[in-house]
């Protein structure tokens, strides 16, 4: 996982409460207590952080340096770890669907954990669902007995009803002022070196790592602007030199030239982001999705959702020959029909567009006054 062990304690989640001096003896009455013994009971790793200091503050963001500074004296926060068993158990019990090392998503299954494709920065779950995992766990604590528990806070009692969250009981009154996740500190000064400060290959981007922590829509964005910004570099050079050089007479051919190139990286530009978008969906498993309530077939055997996933690696074996050809096939046949349009769309652009671009030239060189140009 980018070079940190899985087993190694991350704080992930914080959650904020008012600070207050508690003596012993009303400890195992105290809300707030309560709650930390419950996040402990369901495998959670929890530290109290009185005020802020210098290392909470980098995990926040500098952008809340001054606010939060301000409220530290009334305010302690507990920071939330979680082990990979807690985390991985968890999404079993949530249903998560993962995607397996034959390409098919299939219900998480914590004993089968080897049987389900690792995200690319090794980790096995991404931060989208360990926040699922870390949300599912705290705000599942509920109480489980027939009855009513009065707990308290600050002298004030607190009714924790039967089959109610103890989380969102608290956020209701108050006591809980905010839940938010934490920046992990040897990610983020990773993706700084290798990301934002990187001067020698500025348009260079580790979009893997970005897409682990940051997301899907955070990782498409930045790789959309990447390799637009790698695709300007031609039409920007084009037109510097346009704008720099006197064709003289052979402007009535360079101009129409360089509106039909425009043209043409507009639809090469479109087409290859299509391209990359539709590699990098393959690459994070983001365009296939199997509902556990369905049949489906996989070289030509039907097959359910529900049967354990180290099961259907051994069965894909069968007909690997005759699956692949089939797929080439229909690989080929999408690239002769991409390549068609594409033709089709250029041509039907060049056409419309060049007459255009030919009469304004030739009229920009026929007339003399300058405001009518």
């Amino acid at each position: 996982m980018n070079g940190v062990p899985e087993d190694l304690i991350v704080y992930e989640i914080a959650l904020v409460v008012p600070k207050r001096n508690l003596n012993e003896e009303n400890k195992g009455y105290d809300c707030v207590e309560v709650l930390v013994n419950e996040f402990r009971n369901v495998g959670l790793i929890v530290e109290r952080v009185l005020g802020l200091s210098d290392e909470f503050i980098k995990w926040l963001g500098m952008g809340y340096k001054v606010i939060l500074s301000r409220v530290a004296y009334y305010l302690s926060f507990f920071q939330l770890a979680a082990p990979l068993e807690t985390l991985g158990r968890v999404a079993a019990k949530m249903q998560m669907n993962k995607t397996t090392h034959i390409g098919i998503d299939l219900q998480f299954e914590w004993e089968e954990i080897k049987a389900f494709v690792r995200q690319p920065d090794g980790s096995l779950f991404s931060w989208c669902e360990r926040f699922q995992c870390y949300r599912h766990l705290i705000y599942k604590i509920v109480n489980k007995k027939n009855s009513d528990v009065t707990l308290k806070f600050d002298g004030k009692a607190i009714q924790w009803e039967a089959g109610k969250s103890l989380l969102q009981r608290l956020e209701l009154e108050g006591i809980v002022k905010q839940v938010f996740p934490l920046h992990d500190e040897i990610k983020r000064k990773k993706l700084l070196r290798s990301w934002a400060l990187n001067w020698w290959d500025f348009t260079a981007q580790p979009i893997d790592e970005i897409y682990a922590y940051f997301g899907t829509k955070i990782a498409v964005y930045f790789a959309f602007l990447g390799m637009y910004t790698r695709w300007m570099i031609f039409p920007a050079t084009f037109g510097l030199i346009l704008q720099l050089i006197d064709f003289g007479s052979l402007k009535l051919l360079v101009f129409p030239a360089f509106f039909i190139s425009i043209v043409l990286w507009a639809v090469l530009f479109f087409q290859f982001w299509k391209r990359k978008n539709s590699a990098l969906s393959a690459r994070w498993h983001l365009n296939f999705s199997v509902s556990t309530s369905e049949g489906y077939k996989l070289s030509g055997r039907e097959w359910n959702s529900l049967q354990p996933p180290l099961e259907l690696v051994k069965n894909s074996g069968i007909d690997k020959t005759k699956e692949k050809e089939a797929l080439q096939r229909y690989e080929w046949f999408g690239y002769l029909k991409r390549f068609r349009n594409d033709v089709i769309i250029i041509l039907s652009i060049i056409c419309l567009q060049l007459p255009f671009e030919l009469a304004y030239a030739h009229l920009y060189e026929v007339l003399k006054s300058d405001m009518v140009k």
